[in-house]
């Protein structure tokens, strides 16, 4: 069994599509009514007339080529673009060329002209065939870049998305080792189960960062993370959690909750001696998802602690926008003592 060329399938358009069908369809009458222009000069019934015959031609042509382009597309996903595009070219002509000769033959069973061969067939096909060569070869090639910026375009999308969320280092590593160290001799149970929930947090840390995930699995990863800085801080940290009329099957980047979760513990709860409540609300609003996680102001702000949260924002307001665009925002304020991250984002059904 043959395998798809990776080539092809990156830049070869896909000739199934119905998009594809409709251009050729437009572009079969904006070519008739281009030819029915240079042939006149004017709009008279004549001119009228020509264009009906050619439009009628056109559109036959175009709508064949079409089933025919939509038959042969899975062979053209196995091939290289060099070979496909051949064939393309090759099957467009051969159906311009029996187009063709079938119009002078209806023309001729219709009584519009009297000979089944009359002489201007041969000049008529070879302009025909012309035609749809120009048109080919122009066209395939148009539709190749445009297929290949649209797949470069895409590429540049995931890698970025990779990228940014590479780049989240959490700050708890180290403290959380250290504590399933201290635990390994009071409470093994305990310290198995902290690595086991670090596990999942490094699981989803690696995955692949476009895709989404169940609204339910990022929390119970929030959770995980919450648990684990519960041993280090003990008392100190409180959480409580509003979760409204959120849809089961709702999906959200993955990460999107944890690293302001983080955020929350190292720049809110630690510089603080008596800790805090760090409180999670979540709601939706139509087909908006928001996220409103605050957290208490630091007894004395730490200008590094500042700087630190700002940059784990714009890494996480950067991933939004790469998945969402100006569907997603995030924005961040002070308010009676509170520090509050709120984020939007539409909602996404699995």
């Amino acid at each position: 069994m043959s395998t798809p060329n990776p080539n092809a399938q990156r830049f070869t358009p896909n000739f199934a599509s119905l998009g594809l069908a409709l251009r050729l369809i437009v572009l079969a009458e904006l070519i008739a009514l281009i030819i029915t222009i240079g042939r006149n000069s004017g709009l008279n019934a004549q001119a009228w007339q020509e264009f009906n015959l050619l439009s009628a031609f056109a559109l036959a042509i175009a709508f064949v080529s079409a089933l025919v382009l939509r038959v042969v597309a899975p062979l053209l996903k196995r091939v290289s673009v060099t070979i496909g595009s051949t064939l393309v070219v090759l099957l467009l002509l051969l159906v311009t060329a029996v187009g063709t000769d079938a119009l002078v033959f209806a023309l001729y069973d219709l009584g519009l002209i009297p000979e089944r061969w009359p002489e201007w067939r041969g000049s008529f096909l070879v302009r025909s065939l012309l035609i749809a060569f120009i048109v080919a070869v122009f066209g395939l090639r148009y539709l190749i870049l445009q297929q290949r910026a649209e797949t470069e375009a895409r590429s540049q999308q995931e890698a970025r998305m990779q990228a940014l969320q590479s780049r989240i280092r959490p700050h708890f590593l180290f403290n959380s080792l250290n504590s399933v160290a201290s635990l390994t001799r009071s409470d093994p149970t305990k310290a198995e189960m902290v690595l086991h929930d670090l596990a999942d947090l490094f699981r989803v840390l690696l995955a692949d960062a476009r895709k989404l995930v169940p609204i339910s699995a990022e929390r119970e990863i929030s959770r995980q993370y919450l648990e684990i800085e519960k041993i280090r801080l003990g008392d100190r940290l409180q959480i409580k959690w509003n979760v409204g009329n959120l849809p089961r099957s709702a999906q959200i980047p993955a990460l999107t909750l944890q690293p302001l979760l983080e955020n929350a513990i190292y720049h809110g709860i630690e510089p603080r001696f008596a800790g805090g409540q760090i409180k999670i609300d979540m709601w939706a609003e139509s087909d908006i998802l928001n996220v409103l996680i605050s957290n208490p102001l630091p007894d004395v702000k730490k200008q590094s602690h500042s700087k630190g949260n700002k940059i784990a924002q714009d890494n996480i307001r950067q991933r939004l926008a790469t998945q969402f665009g100006e569907r997603a925002s995030m924005q961040s304020f002070e308010e009676a003592g509170q520090y509050h991250v709120k984020v939007k984002m539409p909602i996404v059904l699995g």
